[in-house]
């Protein structure tokens, strides 16, 4: 059981993996799930957008990509995240960049626990598990 960090062509955001990892798994207990196979993939626009394109058929750039190979109660999943869109975000919303990671960060593993945000009312549900996951890391 791991939760790796990777990057595709762009350097390595600067977080603290080991605390980074704990928070995570803390935050996944408090769904009762355990964590199975994670791996973050910090990526670009274009490397986003191209796996949009490839495996979503969507054609639009987004922060974060989540794939889901979920059993029972064990949170595996590749997240692919564009750190060009948590720039962006973090600038739009008027955050630092590091929060808006974080909560980026976290907001795979909370679609990975079954949270979604997507359907009426689920953005706000989405927000307020982000804001509750963030509150664990200060």
């Amino acid at each position: 059981m791991a939760i790796t960090y990777q990057t595709e062509g762009i350097k390595m955001p600067d977080i603290k993996k080991k605390e980074t990892t704990e928070w995570i798994k803390t935050v996944a207990a408090s769904y009762e799930k355990k964590i199975g196979e994670i791996a973050y993939i910090f990526c670009s626009d274009e490397k986003i957008l191209e796996v949009n394109q490839q495996y979503l058929k969507h054609d639009y750039y987004t922060d974060i990509i989540t794939f889901d190979y979920c059993e029972g109660n064990k949170l595996s999943g590749d997240i692919f995240i564009s750190l060009d869109t948590v720039l962006t975000n973090s600038k739009e919303f008027n955050t630092t960049y590091q929060e808006e990671l974080h909560r980026t960060i976290i907001h795979g593993i909370l679609h990975l626990c079954g949270i979604n945000d997507k359907g009426p009312g689920e953005r706000e549900i989405m927000e307020a598990a982000e804001n509750k996951a963030l509150d664990i890391l200060k």
